[in-house]
């Protein structure tokens, strides 16, 4: 369905935005290849004054995500990009900055944790457990995880889906780690450092300088891109191209603004705003 034919589902008016938001896997690329258009729409974004900021709850640093994006063709500042793992660190240094962490997470997490926090595998001396995604999760994470958050341990996430888009398929993610922690310990998550919480979309709002009726944020999974928009009160589009579909849209409690095929039919929806 072409961005004129777009579905609308909500009666709230979109004026022109300030500022977009926008995520990353799925609706910019999915695994290592861009989305068709994806480019161009983001040329003339900048070209129409829409200053960009990209959410995404991949932990993989600023910097990867930086050289990722101009791989495929798009420049990108480092202070453009927010990812789980930065808003997990804010909010350990808030509550929690001398916290020793148990991290069930991939090798990219721990390096950007290192430098702020000590890590325990003690579960005596473990003030918090995070998940995340873990490719090389197995028994022994699962035990050390289970015996720190019996023992009174913060229980934190940087996401929580339980799939990972990858470029023809999807693999298990955070959601599966924190599904068999809350299963053996009786444990419930406590707090979840990206989308959909609040968190991100504050600082991305931050950054732009802008509010939030003002902006416009654009991803590809209900449950996290357009549930945050919801949450933070920014009007959403929902795209096609991801983890979300059609059939999800009429038993989902969080309706997009927009729905839209792909993010190549975005101009034509600003120039119609």
């Amino acid at each position: 369905m072409a961005c004129c034919a777009s579905i609308r589902w909500s009666s709230t008016l979109v004026d022109k935005p300030r500022g977009i938001i926008l995520d990353l896997d799925g609706t910019i690329y999915r695994g290592a290849r861009i989305i068709p258009g994806a480019r161009e729409t983001i040329e003339r974004m900048r070209k129409g004054a829409h200053p960009l900021i990209f959410a995404t709850n991949a932990i993989e640093s600023v910097a990867e995500h930086v050289e990722k994006l101009a791989g495929l063709g798009i420049a990108v500042r480092p202070d453009a990009i927010i990812n789980s793992t930065f808003v997990l660190i804010q909010r350990l240094e808030r509550e929690m900055p001398r916290a020793r962490v148990f991290c069930l997470g991939d090798p990219p997490l721990i390096e950007q944790l290192a430098p702020h926090f000590e890590f325990s595998e003690d579960p005596n001396a473990i003030d918090v457990v995070i998940a995340s995604t873990d490719r090389s999760f197995d028994f022994r994470k699962l035990s050390i995880g289970f015996h720190a958050l019996r023992k009174g341990a913060r229980f934190w996430a940087t996401n929580a889906e339980p799939t990972w888009q990858q470029e023809d398929d999807e693999i298990p993610d955070a959601g599966a780690i924190i599904g068999a922690l809350e299963g053996c310990s009786g444990r419930k998550l406590e707090l979840i450092a990206g989308k959909p919480s609040t968190f991100m979309g504050e600082i991305a709002l931050e950054r732009l300088n802008q509010r939030a009726h003002e902006c416009l944020l654009i991803g590809d999974n209900l449950t996290t891109d357009i549930a945050m928009g919801q949450r933070v009160g920014i009007p959403t589009v929902l795209v096609m191209t991801g983890l979300s579909k059609r059939a999800d849209l009429e038993r989902a409690p969080v309706k997009p603004d927009y729905v839209l095929e792909s993010i190549a039919d975005v101009p034509r929806l600003l120039e119609d705003l």
